[in-house]
């Protein structure tokens, strides 16, 4: 798969990272996006001896509202086409809503929901000259699930992002160009850590903790399948199916032992 390039957001963990194994694995040349410029040198490094794969990597913050136009002009100025990109980069807010600060709000709805829109505007051009292209935009089963009380804007903006993609999908697929919501349940990764909601997926039943390796390969072969919306491992798939006709009295029910701390009140 020669000069084939990949890019993916939130590339130095996680299942971002775990994304970039498995397009190493299949030939894909990589650009990764992070903030954390050591790190992703590190990976580039580690990439580059175990799949003898092309990896670039552009140190960038997606908060900043320059960062979209920054990360496409680089792969314009290497002559890099974007075959698949990867609108990955994520974490959440662990205060209650009202105790957030506005900024904070919004530098979130920037990195969650509005650099989405943006790399995608920009990256779909050339894959509209090319007819051909395919994105990937990592979702959540929140997207699905009723309103929690943690994570206000968290279950919105998965939400958005899966209308939005559909919105792609309408628009885009008679033009050779696919978009793909991957929706995944709680995920083994720091993402809970670093957002500082570590105790929430502590008290998660084991069984509805997957890993992010495993994520990570359902959703490179579904996205390069042209899958609309896809729900990773049997689990999440029978829990998002009773989201969609389990009454309201029986989900408080359950939700209280299978997802602890998502439906507490303050």
């Amino acid at each position: 798969m020669i000069n084939q390039y990949a890019l993916i957001t939130g590339a130095s963990s996680g299942i971002g990272l775990e994304i970039s194994k498995c397009l190493a694995i299949k030939g894909f040349s990589l650009i990764l996006v992070s903030r954390r410029k050591q790190r992703l040198e590190e990976i580039m490094d580690d990439l580059i001896n175990e799949f003898k794969v092309k990896v670039d990597i552009i140190p960038a913050d997606l908060e900043d509202e320059k960062t979209p136009d920054l990360i496409y002009d680089y792969c314009k100025g290497k002559g890099y086409f974007v075959n698949l990109l990867v609108n990955n980069a994520g974490y959440a807010l662990p205060k209650p809503f009202h105790e957030t600060p506005m900024e904070d709000e919004e530098k979130f709805l920037r990195v969650l929901g509005i650099s989405v829109v943006a790399l995608t505007k920009l990256f779909i051009k050339d894959m509209i000259k090319e007819k051909t292209g395919k994105i990937m935009m990592i979702s959540s089963v929140a997207a699905f699930a009723p309103p929690s009380s943690i994570q206000t804007l968290y279950g919105p903006v998965k939400t958005f992002i899966n209308r939005f993609s559909e919105g792609l999908n309408l628009s885009y697929n008679s033009l050779g160009i696919t978009s793909t919501a991957i929706c995944p349940g709680y995920t083994i990764t720091n993402f809970h850590a670093a957002s500082g909601v570590q105790n929430e997926i502590d008290r998660v039943p084991s069984f509805m903790k997957k890993k992010a390796s495993r994520i990570a390969q359902e959703a490179v072969v579904e996205t390069l399948k042209g899958k609309k919306v896809y729900v990773p491992t049997l689990t999440f798939k029978i829990i998002v199916f009773l989201l969609k006709v389990m009454p309201q009295s029986l989900f408080w029910f359950f939700s209280k032992r299978l997802a602890p701390g998502r439906y507490e009140k303050i």
